[in-house]
């Protein structure tokens, strides 16, 4: 029997702690996400937050800087500058990038992808919208979709490994991250996208995630993929249906920012256990 069978109620009282305790904004930094706060127009909310979400890979202060350096060559409106870029530009502005396993081709990419939707569309949301209504309000595969009209042709070679495939069963914690930050709205996430709801979201899962669920019981998956993604999500929903991402940037935040979570868990774990467990 898993954990959280015996101990829900526990969990649930657990969740929501630690919710109130790290879900607020003096908690972001050093997030990519404090980098969506800069900007007021939503426009460019959108786009700042595909880039910071896709850069999302490492140290927080080596991401930090990949991100002062591109978001400085565009400037204080960024949605508008990509969607009137010229190719020539952009080659300019990559000239040299590298960030990880990132160089120039996939930010090039990246950058091109975003300004293509937001000059068919008018903005990321409207993308996603789109491809919503291509596949019939299928989140999975309209972000699938999504990701391939960001890419284009990529006859520059295109975002590549900035811009995954969810088709090809990676856990894409980047691209989730990424939707969380744009429909969740509280004191953490901005969200103000309605084209899906937080019900429908999956969780970003990645290390930290997926170590804080195996110890909660909601997967038995020994790879941090797709699949063990979908189980994990499920298994929040059982908590808060209508918002099964609620406690992922505080779940996080405790595995990064407490030494000691992994007692906290088990305390979690063993109180309802050593009383019988809920009735």
């Amino acid at each position: 029997m898993l954990p959280l069978e015996k101990s829900f109620g526990r969990i649930a009282e657990f969740l929501e702690e630690i919710y109130h305790r790290f879900n607020t904004r003096s908690h972001v930094p050093p997030d990519p996400l404090m980098f969506v706060y800069r900007y007021r127009e939503w426009a460019d909310r959108e786009v700042v937050a595909l880039i910071a979400s896709s850069v999302a890979v490492g140290r927080v202060e080596a991401i930090a800087s990949c991100l002062e350096r591109v978001l400085g060559w565009l400037g204080p409106a960024p949605a508008e500058f990509l969607r009137s870029a010229r190719d020539s530009e952009l080659d300019r502005l990559v000239r040299g990038f590298r960030y990880r396993f990132f160089g120039e081709r996939e930010m090039r990419g990246l950058l091109e992808g975003v300004g293509r939707v937001l000059r068919c569309h008018g903005s990321l949301e409207d993308g996603m919208r789109w491809a919503l209504l291509q596949k019939s309000g299928n989140v999975s595969d309209a972000l699938d979709l999504f990701v391939g009209t960001l890419r284009g042709d990529e006859k520059h070679g295109g975002a590549g490994r900035l811009l995954p495939q969810p088709s090809r069963g990676s856990a894409c914690k980047r691209l989730h991250l990424f939707l969380r930050w744009m429909v969740r709205r509280d004191n953490v996430d901005p969200g103000d996208w309605s084209c899906i709801k937080p019900a429908q979201l999956l969780v970003p899962l990645d290390t930290h995630m997926f170590r804080v669920a195996r110890h909660l019981g909601l997967t038995a998956r020994r790879q941090a993929d797709a699949r063990a993604a979908r189980e994990i999500t499920r298994g929040f929903a059982r908590w808060a249906p209508e918002d099964p991402v609620r406690y992922d940037f505080a779940l996080t935040r405790l595995s990064m920012r407490d030494p000691t979570w992994l007692e906290t868990v088990a305390k979690v774990l063993c109180a309802n256990n050593s009383e019988g467990g809920d009735p």
